[in-house]
C-alpha cells in the first residue's frame, strides 16, 4: 500500500509540475506575444512620427519658396524705373548771380540822402599796385658814440636808459643826486600846499614824510606858462616876467591871503616851540614851588 500509495504521490507531483510547466510556458508564450506586438506597435507610432515631420518640413520649404519668389517679384516690380527721352529744353541758369562786384556808387540809408561814397577803379588800381610793392627795410642806425669817438658799452648804453623813463613817459628825466637836495624842498613846499589853505584838502603823497629817500626816481618840477590874454594885458592868469618869481614858495608867500594865514601858523607853531625850549626852566621852577 504504502508503495501504491507512493507512486501514486509521486505521479501527482508530476502531474502538478508539468501543469505549472504548461502555465509558465503558455504565459511566457503570451509575454513574448505581447512583447512583439509592442515592438511592432511603437515602430509603427515611430515610423508615423517621422513622416509626419518629413511632411511638415517639406510645407515649411514650400512656404520659404514660395515667399521668397513673391518678394522677388515685388522688388522687381518696385525696381522698374521709366526711362524717357533726353529733353530737348536747355536747364533753367541758378537764381544766385554769385560775388558781384562793388557797385560805383553807394546810396545813403534813405532815398532822400545823397550818394554817401563814389569808388574810383582807377584809384584802387594803383593803391593795389603801391601797396604790393616792396618797402625796403629803413637802414640801421650807426652805433652811438662817446665824447671820444668811441662806440658805448653795454653799462653806458644802460646807464643812458636808466636816465629817463622812456618814450612812453615822455622822457621824463631820473634828476641826479647832486640836485636831490634843491628838488627836495621844491617837493615838500608842494606837499605842504595843504597848510596854506584849511578849506582844502589833498590826498597824502605816498614819499611823504621819508625825506629825499622818498622822491619819486623819474620827475620834474616845472611851471604852467600862462597863454596871453586877447589884449596883451598882465592879469591872474597871465603874470608878466617881473612879477614872476624864482622859486613856488616865493609865489607862495607874496600871495596877501597866503601871506597871511602863514604868518598864523607860523605864530602857532612858534608858541608850541617856545612853550618847550629856552627860557622856560625859571617858569617851570617857579611853578614848582610852594606858595606858602
Amino acid at each position: 500500500m504504502t508503495s501504491a500509495n507512493g507512486k501514486g504521490k509521486e505521479k501527482a507531483i508530476d502531474l502538478t509540475v508539468a501543469e505549472d510547466l504548461s502555465e509558465g510556458s503558455d504565459s511566457d508564450s503570451d509575454f513574448s506575444s505581447s512583447d512583439s506586438e509592442f515592438s511592432s506597435s511603437s515602430s509603427e507610432s515611430e515610423s508615423e512620427d517621422l513622416e509626419a515631420l518629413l511632411d511638415k518640413a517639406i510645407r515649411k520649404a514650400k512656404e520659404a519658396e514660395r515667399r521668397m519668389q513673391s518678394s522677388k517679384q515685388d522688388g522687381e516690380k518696385e525696381e522698374e524705373v521709366i526711362t524717357l527721352d533726353n529733353d530737348t529744353l536747355k536747364p533753367l541758369p541758378k537764381l544766385d548771380p554769385g560775388n558781384l562786384p562793388a557797385p560805383y556808387i553807394q546810396l545813403g540809408e534813405t532815398r532822400f540822402d545823397g550818394p554817401s561814397s563814389i569808388r574810383d577803379p582807377d584809384v584802387e588800381f594803383a593803391e593795389k599796385v603801391a601797396g604790393s610793392m616792396s618797402i625796403p627795410a629803413p637802414p640801421i642806425p650807426p652805433p652811438e658814440l662817446t665824447k671820444s669817438g668811441k662806440p658805448l658799452t653795454k653799462k653806458e648804453k644802460k646807464e643812458l636808459k636808466r636816465r629817463t623813463a622812456g618814450p612812453d613817459w615822455f622822457d621824463l628825466p631820473a634828476p641826479p643826486e647832486a640836485e636831490l637836495p634843491r628838488l627836495y624842498r621844491e617837493v615838500e613846499a608842494l606837499r605842504l600846499r595843504n597848510q596854506l589853505d584849511p578849506k582844502r584838502f589833498y590826498r597824502k603823497d605816498e614819499g611823504e614824510g621819508k625825506g629825499i629817500k622818498g622822491l619819486p626816481k623819474y620827475f620834474a618840477v616845472g611851471t604852467i606858462l600862462p597863454t596871453s590874454t586877447p589884449f596883451g594885458t598882465p592879469s591872474a592868469d597871465n603874470l608878466p616876467r617881473a612879477s614872476r618869481k624864482r622859486t613856488l614858495v616865493e609865489e607862495l608867500v607874496d600871495d596877501a591871503e597866503a601871506k597871511r594865514y602863514a604868518k598864523k601858523k607860523f605864530e602857532d607853531l612858534q608858541t608850541v616851540r617856545g612853550a618847550k625850549g629856552k627860557n622856560t626852566l625859571r617858569v617851570k621852577q617857579a611853578m614848582r614851588r610852594q606858595k606858602w
